[in-house]
């Protein structure tokens, strides 16, 4: 492999709000793994679905950009927003590989999404094509056993973070002081915005 060839790992969210655990993963990734970069892949609305609790993309996605910025190997990514919806990870895979042919990218996903890779979109055209690097997570059921020892699936021993977004939302809305669970910037952002509550 060419050394200009930098290894990504796309970390897909709605990052509503972007909190402290999804940046110690993403940190633990780049730091603690071969990725040389993480890029937050910041999943737009659907506009087939009504999602009140879902704020509108551009502010995730600034919330995202303002969580990275001390972050060199950290980065925001809006490649989403202008691909045709409903979309598949697939399809973003190939149009990444597209625009940046000499990027190397992987994904990133908890084991919990793992047990229920199967029921995605082509999922064995992703696991023939990019390596999989999964972060433990505390979650009902198991992973399938052809996922075992998987040559393209990388097992990080990345702390288990039991923090939701959804989790901070409520938090806001009842008036709980959730501000360790968000960095600084993110957290004044939210609030000058009044957002969640």
């Amino acid at each position: 492999m060419d050394s200009s060839t930098k290894k990504i790992g796309l970390y897909f969210g709605t990052f509503n709000p972007i909190h402290v655990g999804h940046l110690i993963i993403a940190n633990h990734m780049v730091e603690f793994s071969d990725l040389d970069e993480v890029w937050f892949v910041v999943t737009p609305h659907n506009p087939h679905k009504k999602k009140k609790t879902l704020l509108e993309d551009h502010h995730r996605l600034a919330m995202v950009r303002i969580a990275v910025e001390e972050y060199p190997k950290l980065k925001a990514s809006n490649v989403e927003f202008d691909l045709p919806q409903p979309n598949y990870t697939v399809n973003t895979l190939a149009y990444l590989e597209e625009k940046y042919p000499k990027k190397n990218f992987c994904l990133i996903m908890g084991e919990d999404n793992l047990k229920s890779f199967p029921k995605w979109k082509n999922y064995e055209v992703i696991l023939e094509r990019y390596s999989i690097y999964v972060y433990p997570r505390i979650s009902e059921g198991t992973v399938e056993t052809q996922f075992d020892n998987h040559k393209k699936i990388k097992k990080v021993d990345a702390p288990i973070i039991e923090l939701s977004s959804t989790f901070i939302r409520n938090g806001i809305k009842s008036g709980k002081n959730i501000r360790p669970m968000l960095s600084a910037e993110v957290w004044k952002y939210l609030d000058e915005m009044n957002f969640y509550k």
